[in-house]
């Protein structure tokens, strides 16, 4: 396909598919695909779910789209279902996570107005990811993805993930402080997981400072890591938590879910989606949360991630080219010593397509339905991929240091 009024914003491989079917993905050419990226964490029912796409149908041939101007039934519904599963008191709908961040910070900067702080502050962790718009990438921790589009939003105080001495550090020095916003796992940070009471000690810190709590769950809600929000873990409440990516299983659609406070901050006129939570959407999503609760699958994640995650620790266990091996629930990292982007090339050709993030971690975020079956496929495949490429660039890396001692053996002969 010409791609030449496409802007040259992305990366693409020549591959295009055509079709899904569950857990996996077909090209235009035949070729079939298990898909362990699932859409970066999109797909989390597998492609085609027939629930979802019974709803999208009957909602398209019934109404697409009214406006907030209006009553929505689905958006209450949903948000029903949302702030059940959640334990928040109410939603705010847009588009992507991105937009769900963005609400986040607003409300954050409001919370703080009304509380006499002049210029609000908002804490952000290092290596963080909140989206591509100028706030959240401001909010986001990557030089690289915020380069060359300064000036950056102010507002932001950053702090290393996983210190909670830092974060105390900071309440003692900065009085405009107004909420911490950060992961539960840093995904495009290379799935970091912290320390087992990290969000209850900034559950702690937060109440302490009257701060609010906002945990950006774009990545990891929505069943992806065995709860259906990763904070459900530590059995804490947020003030807030925004959600998207998984909510539609592939429809566009993000959530700016709010508690206590936080859930009174925004009053009519404060912000707004002309798109944000539309039937069609909703529909898509009651459909996805419904087969989530319904079927179980926050349970089948847990334990067939876990099961996943012990079999790969166990069968590269020898593998001295690898640092570690992390997950919760059906989101992994395998972290290689060196970086290891050529395996993407390596790994669609044989027919597995994962993504590597924080330039040497494999990332893993299969479907949470995906079957027993598919996991010991997925785990055969990705064992045998990974010590075929290790074996290929340490062999390389042995044949470049011998040409490189070879180069000044002759080099030192001839000056003599």
């Amino acid at each position: 396909m010409a791609d030449q009024h496409l802007m040259a914003t992305y990366n693409r491989t020549a591959t295009e598919f055509e079709q899904g079917q569950g857990a996996w993905l077909f090209d235009t050419n035949g070729n079939k695909y298990l898909d362990l990226i699932s859409g970066i964490a999109v797909c989390g029912l597998g492609h085609c779910h027939p629930a979802v796409t019974k709803a999208i149908r009957e909602q398209a041939g019934r109404l697409v789209h009214t406006s907030n101007l209006y009553g929505i039934p689905l958006q209450s519904q949903l948000a029903e279902l949302l702030c059940g599963v959640s334990g928040m008191d109410n939603i705010f709908f847009c588009n992507s996570g991105a937009e769900a961040n963005e609400a986040a910070i607003k409300l954050a900067r409001l919370y703080g107005h009304q509380k006499g702080v002049a210029t609000p502050n908002i804490i952000v962790m290092e290596n963080s990811f909140h989206g591509r718009s100028l706030a959240t990438l401001s909010a986001t921790g990557s030089r690289k993805a915020q380069a060359g589009f300064e000036p950056l939003v102010s507002g932001f105080v950053r702090a290393p993930f996983n210190d909670i001495h830092a974060l105390e550090a900071i309440a003692e020095n900065n009085p405009d402080i107004v909420a911490i916003l950060l992961e539960p796992i840093q995904g495009e940070g290379g799935v970091k997981i912290p320390d087992q009471d990290y969000l209850n000690r900034i559950r702690a810190l937060c109440d302490a400072n009257n701060w609010l709590m906002m945990l950006d769950e774009v990545q990891t809600g929505n069943g992806r890591t065995g709860t259906y929000f990763a904070y459900q873990h530590s059995n804490i409440l947020p003030d807030v938590v925004t959600t998207a990516k998984g909510l539609g299983n592939g429809f566009p659609i993000g959530a700016c879910l709010a508690k206590g406070d936080a859930a009174r901050v925004f009053q009519p006129g404060n912000h707004a989606s002309t798109f944000g939570g539309n039937p069609l959407a909703c529909a898509a999503a009651i459909a996805t949360v419904q087969t989530i609760i319904n079927e179980d699958l926050t349970t089948h994640a847990a334990k067939l991630g876990a099961y996943m995650l012990t079999e790969l620790k166990e069968q590269l266990k020898f593998a001295n080219y690898i640092k570690d091996i992390r997950g919760m629930g059906m989101m992994f990292g395998i972290e290689m010593d060196s970086p290891c982007t050529e395996l993407l090339v390596l790994a669609k050709a044989k027919g597995i397509l994962l993504n590597v993030t924080a330039d040497s971690v494999i990332r893993l975020l299969p479907p949470i339905n995906l079957s027993e079956e598919e996991a010991d496929l997925a785990i055969k495949s990705l064992v045998k991929l990974i010590k075929v490429y290790a074996a290929d660039e340490r062999g390389a890396e042995r044949r470049a240091a011998a040409r490189d001692s070879d180069d000044r053996r002759k080099s030192s002969i001839q000056s003599n």
